[in-house]
């Protein structure tokens, strides 16, 4: 079985670049000149540490029997015209559970119970490197289907056994077609430990 998780957003020959910030955060420095060690950049007046790191993020497969829901990203969003399963940034202070309920339904519209891990990925673009844990969940309560944050022109429920439309990430394929192959139950999550719990 495939189990590849680390997936390049970036056409051939370009480099990922993280982006630095223009001031220090904690002396309000301007960084005209850098100190860069690695992964990480220090400020010259107060020496204060910036690491570059991953930016973490959420993927949710919502599924019902052999059906699954994805979105058609608006034209503003990063690869505007294609389709992707609700996903998104985890917010400062905000859990990963209840930052994939609150992409859920933020894109969808539609209210959702987590039931597992179904993988954590990798993705390279050309500007930032993210860290994705990807969730399976199932629609629960009332609610419905529509797009509330204007990230998503058009959702559907697709089969399993149609073709994909024009996919926005490769990762969404990999996860779509793995998912369906096995049915894996993934790693179960409490959501008791999530600051909103369902």
């Amino acid at each position: 079985m495939d189990v590849e998780q680390v997936f390049r957003q970036c056409k051939d020959g370009e480099k990922v670049q993280s982006k630095i910030p223009v001031y220090c955060t904690d002396c309000g420095t301007c960084f005209d000149s850098l100190d860069r060690h690695g992964n990480q950049v220090s400020c010259h007046n107060c020496g204060e540490i910036y690491y570059l790191n991953p930016i973490p993020a959420v993927s949710v497969l919502v599924v019902d029997g052999d059906n699954y829901l994805m979105g058609k990203r608006s034209t503003l969003s990063f690869e505007g015209g294609k389709w992707s399963l609700p996903c998104g940034y985890i917010e400062f202070n905000e859990d990963f559970l209840t930052a994939a309920r609150r992409e859920v339904k933020e894109e969808t519209g539609l209210e959702v119970e987590i039931s597992s891990i179904i993988s954590v990925m990798t993705n390279y673009f050309v500007d930032k490197q993210t860290l994705v844990v990807v969730l399976l969940a199932k629609v629960v309560g009332i609610g419905n289907l529509r797009n509330t944050d204007g990230e998503m022109t058009e959702l559907k429920w697709f089969s399993s056994k149609e073709n994909l439309p024009e996919m926005a990430f490769e990762a969404d394929i990999h996860i779509i077609k793995r998912y369906f192959a096995d049915r894996t139950a993934g790693a179960p999550v409490d959501a008791r430990y999530s600051r909103s719990s369902r």
